[in-house]
């Protein structure tokens, strides 16, 4: 009679515990961060991820004999849009709207250094730098400087993001197309999106313009068809790091 092995007893492998990351999203103006990754911020907040924003401008005195108010408005509609997605209120900044030019690099680098510094962020996202307006090209290269890979720094993966009204708009002289290399599903947070976007009702342009809801909605479809996916954000993967 053939003896019966008992069959091996496998251990029970305890599934990897999941830590939250901090996240910085470093913008030129308030809606830049909805229009650009609002999905990936609520699907960060989400998941238990502490989501922070940094505007570096208002995005309201390049058009010149602003109204009372407006300013206010617009700072209102960022706290109001970061509540809706799950974020932190926003730090809000007052470097000259659309004249970020007009500036010394090292004073742009050294307010995004400051706040690197307080919030330890683990993941940070960004402007594309090709993109048409030259405050998302200046913050780009501001945050790529302020993230220069040090062995200390807690940065360990930096993402650009499109502007729809801006990264399009571009052509070949102003800098390399946006071309996605990773991408976010937000088939899920498309509501929070929307949301948020609304509560820029005065930054957005009725359909068939790049920046209305409608047309969002649609590139964000196109963005997660491209990878089959119902509905998704595209990022080009500017650094990422995979730590011992």
């Amino acid at each position: 009679m053939v003896p019966t092995v008992p069959a091996p007893t496998i251990p029970a492998v305890p599934a990897p515990a999941v830590l939250s990351r901090t996240v910085l999203v470093v913008a030129a103006h308030p809606d830049d961060e909805v229009l650009g990754c609002g999905g990936t911020i609520a699907r960060h907040a989400a998941g238990g991820d502490v989501v922070h924003l940094l505007f570096m401008t208002n995005g309201e005195d390049a058009r010149g004999n602003v109204p009372a108010g407006h300013v206010e408005a617009r700072r209102q509609a960022a706290r109001t849009a970061a509540a809706l997605l799950g974020a932190q209120p926003p730090v809000l900044l007052d470097f000259p709207d659309n004249r970020m030019d007009s500036l010394a690099l090292l004073d742009v680098v050294q307010a995004v250094e400051r706040q690197i510094a307080a919030v330890t962020p683990d993941v940070i996202y960004t402007h594309h730098g090709g993109d048409l307006n030259v405050d998302h090209r200046v913050v780009h290269q501001a945050v790529l400087t302020a993230c220069r890979p040090q062995a200390w720094s807690p940065v360990q993966a930096l993402y650009a993001f499109a502007v729809p009204s801006s990264s399009e708009w571009a052509g070949p002289g102003i800098g390399p197309a946006f071309q996605p290399t990773r991408f976010v599903d937000i088939s899920g947070h498309q509501p929070a999106k929307r949301a948020a976007l609304e509560a820029y009702a005065a930054e957005m342009r009725p359909f068939p313009h790049s920046r209305s809801l409608e047309g969002v909605a649609a590139l964000d479809c196109w963005t997660g068809a491209m990878v089959g996916m119902a509905a998704a954000e595209g990022f080009m993967v500017l650094r990422e790091l995979a730590r011992a």
